[in-house]
């Protein structure tokens, strides 16, 4: 059989959509942050634009011939932000100055400054406006607890796990929100878990279930765990997390979800890891989305042959390492097009 081939969230946006992605602000900017917070619109006025933009990164991904693709997030300043707007507890005009990724940078975020609680759901908005460009099934993505707490400054709870719960109960609303709306593929993000392996193990990996708690058994549950964006296109030098630390997170997670994303383009992991996705399938990073160069047809088929010696053709899905804001259109789409054709060659 066929391997199912899918994207992982962010498509480059058109350049008449009114908001940037957040790695198209200048990142060396010291108010880098508030300037993506400062960017972002949810005006009436815009929406055209992004119904427009919208059916058209859907188009794309279909006519490169993804079976399973995403909204595109194009109404998202930052996957992260976009969510929280919608629930209490978020101050997005006081931001509080954090060190981020162990010194690397200072930054400003917005602040956890009281209870997080669920607000009216936006996500089956969007899915209803992808869907109705697509003749097959959309996928939206949404951040997990542990990220969401990653990018942002709790100045309220200073419990970790109390906070992860709220936000795991918050987000829950919004998950069964977009299965009421039809959605059947949902993928929660964090990438987090790669970088704070402990806390994943800790009470991650439970408040990620309490994520998808209730769920329809017909609504496929997915987690994406990339090792980090870069910060900029073709920097291989930009540190990233351990792609060791995958053996432990794929353990821990086999049979709690359907379906896990990681990155392998970038990291190629050891052939052994696939072994542990015993129940869950493995949606594959086949595409690297930190390099300009366009990997092969040729390439990709024999890292899918390699993979599929271990797993099964059904329990494994072809994807990119992760979202792909930072290679234009044109990268995305040939990158795209090649992976899709070397599965349907395998």
């Amino acid at each position: 059989m066929p391997i199912l081939t899918t994207c992982l969230g962010a498509f480059p946006k058109p350049d008449y959509v009114p908001i940037k992605d957040w790695f198209d602000v200048d990142m060396g900017d010291a108010n880098y942050q508030a300037d993506v917070v400062d960017q972002w619109t949810d005006d009436p006025k815009h929406e055209a634009a992004f119904a427009r933009a919208t059916a058209e990164v859907v188009a794309d991904q279909i006519a490169c011939g993804i079976d399973i693709p995403t909204d595109g997030e194009q109404r998202r300043e930052n996957y992260v932000h976009y969510q929280c707007r919608q629930f209490s507890g978020f101050d997005f005009k006081n931001l509080v100055r954090r060190e981020m990724r162990n010194g690397a940078y200072f930054t400003d975020l917005p602040a956890i400054a009281g209870a997080v609680n669920a607000g009216a759901p936006v996500l089956p908005r969007d899915f209803h406006q992808a869907q109705a460009a697509s003749d097959r099934p959309i996928k939206m993505t949404l951040p997990g607890p542990i990220t969401i707490m990653d990018t942002t400054a709790d100045v309220f709870y200073n419990d970790d796990r109390k906070l992860a719960l709220d936000l795991a109960t918050a987000l829950n609303a919004e998950v069964l929100a977009l299965a009421a709306a039809g959605c059947r593929h949902i993928q929660v993000d964090e990438p987090v878990f790669a970088r704070k392996p402990q806390a994943a193990l800790d009470y991650g990996v439970e408040m990620l279930e309490r994520v998808f708690h209730g769920l329809p058994a017909e609504v496929t549950r997915v987690s994406h765990m990339c090792c980090g964006y870069p910060d900029r296109l073709d920097n291989p030098d930009y540190p990233k997390a351990d792609h060791t630390v995958y053996y432990d997170l794929v353990s821990a997670l086999d049979g709690k979800i359907d379906a896990l994303s990681i990155e392998d383009c970038h990291c190629m992991n050891g052939l052994d890891l696939f072994e542990r996705f015993e129940k869950t399938k493995a949606i594959v990073g086949f595409v690297d989305i930190a390099v300009s160069r366009v990997e092969s047809v040729e390439e990709i088929v024999t890292r899918m042959r390699n993979l599929l010696e271990i797993l099964p053709p059904d329990r494994l899905i072809a994807a990119p390492d992760c979202g792909l804001g930072f290679l234009g259109r044109d990268l995305a789409i040939k990158k795209l097009t090649n992976m899709c054709q070397a599965a349907a060659i395998v």
